[in-house]
């Protein structure tokens, strides 16, 4: 997966160590929209840390546990994309999403989060794909529930962030809900409007 379309000038693509300055760049300049719900960004203080943290992923990457990619939107990047967890073992992983103000509105978390189910799926036999989200972050729960995800439960308090403890909701999608998604005309390219703006739960 070098590059996929999610709209005629916009892309998700690998987010590799090497796109470092660029990630932090994109990370300060819509910090104060990311911040209230996504605890790592306040660990994107600069290019080393930046490098640092996608570096990770890299790791993760090269070992079958996680990836991540950006958003780009005619060109430049504006958002991004993550498998925060992948369980070969167990079959199950869970996906994540972020978006820049300017970014919102045009579809793009609908469009990316539904080529990774496809490719959790069908290329690496995802049984379970998994969304998180504070039960505050209406956007968040809004765009699992447009996507096709459904709501399993809640995690009472499990998420301290910004000297408070945020229940967390659980989403997911099953293997075969998605074939029947995507058989139905509801799954892949089909265009919405998705105004989530940050939405990924986890480091």
């Amino acid at each position: 997966m070098l590059s996929l379309a999610l709209t005629d000038d916009a892309e998700l693509s690998p987010l590799e160590p090497w796109q470092a300055e660029e990630f932090f760049k994109h990370i300060d300049a819509a910090r104060a929209h990311l911040d209230v719900w996504l605890p790592w960004v306040d660990r994107i203080v600069d290019t080393e840390s930046a490098g640092a943290w996608l570096q990770n992923y890299a790791d993760q990457q090269a070992a079958g546990k996680g990836r991540i990619f950006g958003i780009r939107v005619g060109g430049e990047l504006l958002g991004g994309a993550l498998f925060r967890t992948f369980d070969l073992r167990f079959a199950n992983c869970e996906v994540g999403v972020w978006l820049a103000p300017e970014a919102m509105g045009k579809g793009l978390v609908t469009r990316a989060v539904r080529l990774m189910i496809e490719w959790a799926v069908e290329e690496r036999g995802m049984a379970r794909v998994e969304w998180q989200a504070a039960a505050g972050n209406e956007r968040s729960l809004a765009a699992a529930k447009r996507i096709g995800f459904t709501r399993d439960g809640v995690l009472r308090q499990a998420f301290p962030h910004r000297g408070a403890r945020h229940d967390i909701e659980v989403w997911s999608i099953l293997a075969d809900e998605w074939r029947s998604l995507r058989a139905g005309g509801d799954g892949i390219g089909v265009v919405e409007d998705d105004r989530a703006g940050a939405v990924a739960q986890g480091e």
